[in-house]
């Protein structure tokens, strides 16, 4: 269905330029994007007359001239009724304006009148243009340690624990339970979390080929319309292992790995009591491999994942957390990246935006403007495009070094040697990674 009259976004209009470029007819670039012809029409030929200029939206007439017919009573009113009311729409107004007795047998404008007379006194609403994050689609495992799936099951309150969100990663083709990290003293796990889970998951196994995830805000930018990668997801990418995000609003994509939430609790943690809180992640590490060695399972002909699937044992992609920053690749960082754009909000009257957690500046020539952000990889750079698309500002990228991505782990802290008293919270994490390593003395 096409959207009719709507006002169309830069980016759709972009879009259009581009489709058009590539060969695209009128036709085609309608269905596709789900617009009228008339309105792909009209933005092609805007494009190639003027070029990217000729993109920007002249809606409606002048700014001064939207209630040019109305009275004045009724256009102050109607500002009045806006600057009280800000959540009230056009439609709202013209219903207010209509019930107002002083404009008895006076004309009352129209909905998209008013949305016009209020867009020219800058009383709008800003709202972000959507795009979505380049990503290959889900596709079902066909080998062991093709896929993995991670997730986190919802807290739970333990006596002598207190609260616990479990973090659970899976094979997806062998389900073989690769992980289960217990995040203590927490309502949701961070990224330092999930990446710490990840390392102990690939010392014993291997790094995976792809990595499952779905929408939660620590893998995602689910709060914005143009999302940036987060830095679990760019880590991820630097060490050779493919990001797929399921499908917004279909679960069932994730089906082994919420089983598996459901399995480690009823194994682990149901009825169980821990005398402290470090007793709970060895009862964890036991079960995994009752699981895995053991139990029966019916997707693996009622043997033990790694008796019908020995292949799952290793994937054959090492890892070692004291030679992560080798294996890291940042330049599948920057192809990635360059395949993305964002769209961003500069801020009055500084002149800034943020994009991935850092703030750059633009300087106030720049403000109230909607941009345009894409990513050069040869230069490793930014690029800010006003929306007229006639002026162009660069930034070097910020947060894309080795160190950034690593997180919390530090090379450093990989002595040969037993550290020293007291450790630190950090220490103790690290520490949980050096259990798992072999030909390391504590």
């Amino acid at each position: 269905m096409s959207q009719g009259n709507r006002a169309t976004t830069l980016q759709q209009r972009l879009e259009i330029s581009d489709r058009a470029e590539r060969g695209e007819t009128d036709p085609q670039i309608a269905i596709a994007m789900q617009l009228s012809p008339a309105t792909v029409r009209k933005w092609r030929r805007c494009a190639q007359r003027e070029g990217r200029s000729g993109l920007v939206s002249h809606m409606g007439r002048p700014r001064t001239g939207a209630l040019g017919q109305i009275s004045l009573e009724v256009c102050d009113a109607a500002r009045d009724l806006r600057l009280a009311n800000p959540g009230w729409g056009p439609q709202t107004l013209r219903l207010e304006l209509a019930r107002d007795r002083r404009f008895v047998g006076l004309r009352i404008p129209s909905r998209a009148r008013l949305a016009a007379f209020l867009k020219g006194e800058k009383l709008t609403r800003r709202h972000e243009r959507h795009s979505e994050l380049v990503q290959p689609e889900p596709q079902r495992a066909t080998t062991p340690h093709d896929t993995w799936e991670m997730d986190a099951q919802g807290v739970r309150q333990l006596d002598e624990v207190g609260r616990v969100a479990v973090i659970n990663i899976g094979d997806a083709y062998s389900h073989v339970r690769t992980e289960s990290w217990a995040c203590l003293h927490t309502m949701k796990p961070t990224t330092n979390d999930y990446q710490l889970a990840l390392r102990r998951a690939m010392l014993r196994f291997g790094r995976p080929e792809r990595l499952s995830l779905d929408h939660d805000s620590a893998f995602y930018d689910n709060k914005s319309a143009s999302p940036y990668p987060s830095r679990l997801h760019l880590w991820t990418l630097a060490l050779g292992i493919e990001v797929v995000f399921i499908h917004k609003g279909r679960p069932t994509e994730h089906g082994f790995i919420e089983r598996t939430h459901q399995v480690v609790d009823g194994q682990a943690l149901l009825g169980r009591a821990f005398a402290d809180p470090a007793a709970l992640q060895p009862t964890l590490e036991q079960r995994l491999d009752f699981l895995n060695t053991q139990y029966p399972s019916r997707a693996s002909a009622s043997q033990p994942p790694l008796t019908a699937y020995p292949a799952a044992a290793h994937s054959g992609r090492p890892y070692r957390p004291e030679y992560e920053a080798e294996l890291l690749d940042l330049d599948r960082v920057y192809r990635y990246l360059a395949q993305n754009r964002w769209f961003r909000q500069v801020s009055t009257p500084g002149g800034q935006f943020t994009l991935g957690a850092c703030r750059y500046g633009l300087g106030k020539t720049w403000a109230n403007q909607e941009i345009e952000i894409t990513f050069d990889p040869q230069t490793q750079e930014f690029i800010c495009r006003s929306e007229d698309g006639q002026a162009t500002q660069r930034f070097p990228a910020k947060g894309l070094t080795k160190a950034d991505l690593m997180g919390e782990l530090n090379m450093a802290q990989f002595p040969n040697y037993q550290y020293a008293f007291p450790w630190s919270a950090d220490i103790c994490r690290l520490n949980l990674l050096h259990q798992e390593m072999t030909g390391t003395t504590l």
